[in-house]
């Protein structure tokens, strides 16, 4: 097991009642031939329309705004490239000679603008500007200010990553043979791939759309098909209807050997799954899980699901960059996350299939209802549909413990925010093209972590009022976050917007220093703001940042106290026990206790509530990693978590340990901590067993894999013994390892695979007629600690077998061989990032610079990076400031954690 060192980096793969109030635009046919004037029209649909406030961003002039697209598209499937034709309806706000577009890998054979009013139509020169992603079309005469209809014809590029319209390979999952599929990814800057188009999220309008496909192929938009017309030839033209006006990122488009199965929400919306012809009953599970959330989220928003339908549209692949993406009406997922395959999908699959699925649907409100005007407002979107899936899983799901979840949500954020490389959860961007780098942990995790502290203050009944309120008062519309605080303080929680502001507008993560005095029968608690920080300590110290930081104190069986922190107080307890300052863990704060506090915390953590038990660790862990304390403290803590703990809790605990034990360098102190560890922890597994139950919790089974996983990282004998049985079974049965546990029994083994095993795993990734399985055999080709073994892995990466998963194959030897990964990402480059989608390359290579083992080759990708623009570089800038940190605490960490260990 390769320990992910001092610092976690986050990887980190993700919206009204009616339709639209007018009825869609009369457009030109398909075949109405270039220049043909049009009837005299009236104004764009809905009335005029309003120019871009001077205070939302945007790479396009304010000349003027869309109403509605027609785009009508003729995918060449064979040879990779698309026709298009469009048709924008507009609206020119000032008299101009050149109206300006997005577009990206177009090339734009005609452009004509036709006056709505009536009027003569008129050809434009287009020009185009590959660097700045813009389209501008002149006239010789000024164009006046009034409405107008630009008719394009160009052609495009079908890309082989996720990025624009792309393609998709894969086997079929009856005969093995080799099927394609058409998929769309346009957030952020990527629908100008598609056609030429206004492309920021204020700019919303409807759309109608087109399609020119095989017969017997399935065509999905957002909208149902409203017609099938044969056009001979094996070609139909499929023709989708006007939907609700939204912005251009939230447009799709998918072609393949579909099958889709549906049923009716209690709403009344059809739902339904989109897969690759055979996925059968794989899909039943999401579907199902889906249904439900409709009403869920209907009744939590107050507003109804405007659209007829919604889909889950499957893609047999990976992003690096994306797991799903909330299209509206036609969500695309990848296949590893929505389809539940009993052969291969464990219990922490179906997890996700079901909260990344919660996530894309809230988003159908909020993101699509309602939009951020820009994408410095990102987080609005991401956090708050990361909260709601938290939300509506717990509530569907009890004893998954989704909400405990929320501890680590706050860990992942405080791992980058606590870097001076970080910034706000409102940062300021200047471009469509910074919007990639955006999407991070402080976006999801952090913004997660701050709704759950808002909505702890406000309550949960004053907190969905606002949201309510919100919702009706902007949906069609675009908002900044200062409108949702609005909404939430008219509801009745005053004060919110201070304390929303402080934490979605300043960097960082607040450090509350508590000290306790016992007064007989009361205590008094005095509590001091200051900031926490990994890699600026002192300065952090000495002059801190400041926040209005909600608290709820509780000490034994006291009703919790609530106190918003600014500067210091002094609150009085009813009573001298142990006190947890964050109590419920919703705070996104950190709280450094005197070590007279410590003891007692540590002695009542088997009695606390599990979050305040994964609370307390991760904190206190956090503190001795960065420098506050001794490793001690968080040790204690976590050596207290009780052998029957809650099973997310032991999950976690498990986890960290073998996280210790893969971090020390001393033999002897490895073999006494694992054995440690075993005693406490391997009759937990023996009590679960390595079979599945039918009746088991999804809880227990998740706890299973991970003692397996951990416990064999730890070189247990019984565990590695059993993964080396299952794996030889392989030899005559190749499901003879099928269930929920396959996944982690083939980690154990490709680690440490011999030449054989390896030959096997490329075998099956050959022959099976399963995407997830082919991918995952793939992906742990790459795992492999044999030098040579690994670079046949690479060598494997670059012939493109297989497929998307190439790019994680070379993370994976890079994991196990730094110096391997580097040279060969740099005699590689370009192979690399063709392998890679555009907006998750930036991210790829700060994954693939956090695997280096010493500072002389982080120095290397420091080289690496120099040549890159600043957008590029910033993931990397961060993986290196955590690993020149976590370089420097490595010794301390092995001392502390070493002394530790053989005082026990």
């Amino acid at each position: 097991m390769r320990l992910n060192r001092f610092a976690a980096i986050s990887a980190t793969a993700i919206l009204l009642a009616g339709c639209a109030t007018v009825p869609p635009p009369e457009m030109a046919s398909a075949d109405t031939a270039v220049g043909t004037s049009m009837p005299a029209r009236a104004p764009v649909p809905g009335g005029p329309l309003q120019p871009l406030p001077a205070d939302v961003n945007t790479d396009l002039p304010r000349t003027a705004a869309p109403a509605h697209y027609r785009i009508h598209v003729v995918p060449d499937m064979a040879n990779l490239t698309f026709t298009g034709s469009s048709s924008v309806e507009m609206q020119v706000f000032e008299e101009t000679d050149t109206i300006v577009l997005h577009a990206n890998q177009l090339m734009i054979d005609s452009a004509i603008l036709v006056p709505l009013a009536g009027g003569e139509a008129r050809m434009l020169e287009t020009t185009l500007d590959a660097d700045a992603q813009l389209a501008s079309f002149t006239d010789g005469a000024s164009i006046l200010p009034g409405y107008y209809r630009l008719d394009t014809t160009y052609e495009g590029v079908i890309n082989t990553q996720a990025t624009g319209l792309f393609a998709l390979d894969y086997p079929d999952k009856v005969t093995g043979e080799e099927k394609r599929g058409l998929f769309t990814q346009f957030e952020a800057p990527d629908a100008r791939r598609f056609a030429p188009m206004f492309d920021e999220p204020s700019y919303k309008a409807t759309f109608d759309l087109i399609a020119d496909v095989p017969v017997g192929m399935m065509a999905v938009s957002n909208m149902p098909a409203a017609s099938e017309e044969d056009l001979g030839n094996g070609l139909k033209r499929v023709t989708f209807p006007t939907g609700p006006k939204m912005s251009s990122y939230l447009l799709f488009f998918g072609l393949g050997d579909f099958e889709r199965v549906s049923m009716m929400a209690s709403d009344g919306t059809e739902v339904g799954i989109v897969a690759p012809t055979g996925s059968g009953e794989q899909t039943r599970y999401a579907l199902e899980s889906m249904a439900p959330l409709m009403g869920y989220f209907n009744d939590y928003f107050g507003v109804d699901y405007p659209l007829p339908k919604l889909d889950n549209v499957t893609g047999p692949g990976s992003s690096q960059f994306f797991g799903a993406m909330e299209n509206w009406g036609a969500i695309l997922t990848f296949e590893r996350i929505l389809l539940y395959d009993p052969a291969i999908s464990s219990a922490g699959t179906k997890q996700a299939i079901y909260s990344v699925q919660a996530h894309e649907v809230a988003h159908q409100w909020f993101g699509n209802i309602v939009t951020m005007a820009w994408w410095d407002d990102l987080w609005l979107n991401e956090g708050f549909a990361s909260w709601m899936e938290t939300k509506a899983t717990h509530h569907f799901n009890p004893d998954w413990y989704a909400n405990l979840s929320r501890v680590g949500g706050r860990e992942r954020a405080m791992g980058l925010d606590s870097y001076a490389t970080t910034h706000p959860v409102i940062q300021p961007i200047e471009t469509v093209a910074e919007t990639a780098q955006a999407f991070d942990a402080i976006a999801y995790s952090k913004g997660e972590a701050v709704i759950s502290m808002l909505e702890a203050y406000a309550g949960e009944d004053v907190w969905r009022g606002g949201i309510r309120r919100y919702m009706d008062r902007h949906q069609y519309d675009n908002t900044k976050s200062v409108d949702l605080w609005r909404a939430v303080e008219e509801e009745g929680a005053e004060g919110l917007t201070d304390i929303a502001v402080d934490f979605t507008t300043k960097p960082g993560v607040p450090l509350v220093l508590a000290s306790h005095t016992c007064n007989g029968d009361t205590a008094t608690l005095d509590v001091r703001q200051s900031e926490f920080s990994q890699d600026r300590r002192e300065e952090a110290m000495a002059n801190p940042l400041s926040w209005n930081v909600p608290l709820i104190v509780k000490a034994g069986d006291m009703q919790p106290m609530r106190h918003v922190l600014t500067g210091s107080a002094s609150l009085t307890l009813p009573n001298c026990d142990a006190v947890v300052v964050n109590s419920g863990q919703l705070g996104y704060f950190r709280t450094l206790y005197t070590p007279d506090m410590v003891g007692p915390l540590a002695a009542a953590v088997p009695g606390l509530d599990p979050i305040d038990q994964l609370g307390l660790v991760a904190d206190n862990l956090a503190l001795a990693a960065a420098g506050y304390q001794d490793y001690a403290v968080g040790l204690d803590m976590l050596s207290a978590i009780p052998a029957d703990a809650n099973p997310v809790v032991a999950d976690a605990a498990i986890g960290r340990w073998a996280s210790f034990y893969g971090a020390l360098d001393d033999e002897a102190q490895k073999a006494k901590l694992a054995g440690m560890v075993t005693d406490k922890w391997l009759p937990r597994l023996m009590q679960l067993g390595f079979e599945p139950r039918a009746d088991e919790s999804l809880s227990d089974a998740n706890l299973r894999s991970e003692l397996i996983g951990s416990l064999g990282a730890m070189g247990n004998a019984a565990v590695l013994a059993e993964a080396s049985r299952r794996f030889a079974l392989l030899a005559d049965d190749p499901r003879a390892m099928d269930g929920p546990l396959k996944t982690r029994w083939l980690g154990i083994v490709a680690g440490k695979a011999t030449p054989a095993q390896w030959e096997r795993m490329l075998e099956l990734a050959r022959t099976t007629t399963s995407t997830v399985e082919r991918q995952t055999y793939y992906g742990l080709l790459g795992a492999t600690e044999d030098p040579a073994l690994a670079q046949r892995a690479l060598d494997l990466a670059l012939t493109g077998e297989a497929g998307t998963a190439s790019a994680g194959i070379v993370l994976g030897v890079a994991a196990n061989h730094p110096e391997m990964g580097h040279d060969f990402a740099v005699a590689n480059m370009d192979a690399i990032t063709a392998l890679v989608d555009a907006s998750g390359l930036a991210g790829f290579l700060a994954r693939l610079a956090y695997t280096a083992d010493t500072p002389e080759l982080a120095a290397k990708y420091e080289a690496l990076a120099d040549g890159m623009s600043a957008d590029a570089r910033r993931p990397i800038d961060r993986s290196l400031l955590a690993l020149r940190i976590g370089f420097e605490r490595q010794p301390v960490l092995r001392r502390q954690v070493g002394a530790w260990v053989d005082a026990q």
